[in-house]
């Protein structure tokens, strides 16, 4: 081939790359994986940009959710620490004694949550089911679960105890046991369900409803980071729950259908020895689906406090992880719980006018008792006589009254008091002759 037909294909080809660049344009590419999280899922990252200075290619960091930069609902409260910008959607973090909510970003905004669901599964089975209370998996229970499921592959007939179960609920996030756990306590998953949404509002949740016992993706089946919240917080206060919240590591030996021991390791990646340790972390419950995004929720104690916090939405099992190490820093940093060193002797409250003719020995009062000391939840430096206290009496179907007394700080809860009658008001009536 001549050297004139060579130059006159090269310019062909030139031509035909010059017109491909301007018809694609300078378009940047689309954003690289970086690694993979726990579930599996790439962690995609800003493109590079070439540093302006060196000509070089900057660092590749992964960027930051939609919600990164949301500021927090408690950052509007007056004279309060500004929380830390976080890549949930949502999230709030809670002193589980006082009640006090030191941060909440989209708080009330209903969510998926996964298998954070399956706190309140627990402690609904450690308040129903006996230490000595064998537990079957049934046949609809060993087919709850599909490909990719979290499961320990219980056989139709297998029979564990109820620690157990629990254990396989809790720690290896088992789809199937939650069910035969809810099966056990109420006989149908639609009649644990309606249990769990009796006692979600019991806790105070609005936001709420649970459709099943394990968290599957159901349009029915939501929450808000208050609301669970509320129900991690009420929990934490079983003892027994506390048992299968913080194992680390649990072994279910050998049963009727499954020759091998199962072994057992909590999920949760900011325990001790978690590749995302956190001091002070004691436990809690982890939670993924497509359509929930990663959930979260954690126990923390450090000193006199121990804070729950709760994740909602995360873009990442790394960046919840991070999300809630900085609300616990933020937590740790900026508050402190403080002692209202209330009166222990009886506290008198006026009763309606015509009371002092029928009660005995009480003019126009009757006293209100504490059990236990009152605590808030303050900003370091806030005085605890800048707070408002409100006082209301609690009806009683059985038993004494209850006097209840909340304490504010700027219109926010920062913890309650409880009071008791001494006597049921019924044994405090004047005895007339017949």
């Amino acid at each position: 081939m001549s050297i004139t037909k060579k130059r006159s294909l090269r310019q062909i080809f030139a031509g035909i790359l010059c017109m491909g660049i301007l018809i694609t344009g300078a378009q940047p590419c689309a954003a690289a994986a970086y690694g993979y999280d726990e579930y599996g899922d790439p962690i995609v990252t800003a493109t590079p940009v070439p540093d302006s200075q060196s000509g070089q290619a900057a660092q590749v960091t992964p960027a930051h959710s939609s919600y990164y930069n949301q500021a927090a609902d408690t950052d509007s409260i007056d004279g309060w620490p500004t929380g830390p910008n976080i890549e949930a959607q949502a999230a709030v973090l809670m002193d589980v004694n006082t009640e006090a909510v030191l941060y909440s970003k989209n708080a009330d905004t209903q969510l998926y949550p996964a298998s954070i669901t399956k706190i309140l599964t627990t402690l609904l089975a450690c308040e129903n089911i006996p230490y000595k209370q064998k537990i079957t998996v049934s046949e609809s229970a060993s087919a709850s679960v599909s490909a990719g499921d979290s499961s320990i592959y219980a056989a139709p007939g297998e029979v564990f105890t109820r620690d157990q179960a629990l254990m396989a609920v809790m720690l290896q996030s088992a789809n199937e046991m939650s069910v035969a756990v809810a099966e056990q306590v109420s006989g149908s998953v639609k009649k644990f369900t309606e249990l769990m949404n009796w006692r979600a509002k019991l806790f105070g949740c609005k936001n709420t409803h649970f459709n099943n016992p394990n968290g599957l993706p159901d349009e029915n089946h939501y929450t808000t980071a208050s609301d669970m919240a509320r129900i991690a917080k009420s929990a934490w206060l079983n003892p027994l729950y506390r048992k299968f919240c913080t194992r680390r590591y649990y072994e279910i030996p050998a049963t009727n259908k499954f020759a091998e021991a199962r072994q057992l390791l909590n999920h949760h990646k900011m325990i001790k020895n978690g590749e995302y340790y956190y001091e002070g972390v004691l436990g809690g419950k982890t939670g993924y689906t497509d359509a929930s995004g990663n959930t979260l929720v954690t126990y923390c104690r450090r000193g006199n406090m121990t804070l729950v916090a709760v994740i909602l939405n995360s873009t990442s099992a790394a960046n919840a992880y991070s999300d809630t190490a900085s609300l616990f820093n933020y937590g740790f940093e900026n508050f402190e719980k403080v002692d209202m060193k209330v009166s222990m002797n009886p506290v008198p409250f006026k009763v309606l006018p015509c009371d002092k003719y029928i009660l005995k020995d009480n003019g126009n009062t009757y006293p209100f008792y504490y059990k236990t000391k009152v605590y808030v939840t303050l900003p370091k430096g806030i005085r605890k006589s800048k707070l408002n206290k409100r006082q209301a009496v609690l009806q009683n179907a059985a038993g004494p009254l209850r006097l209840k007394s909340k304490y504010y700080y700027n219109k926010h809860l920062v913890g309650w008091g409880m009071q008791y009658e001494r006597n049921v008001v019924s044994d405090l009536l004047l005895q007339t002759s017949s």
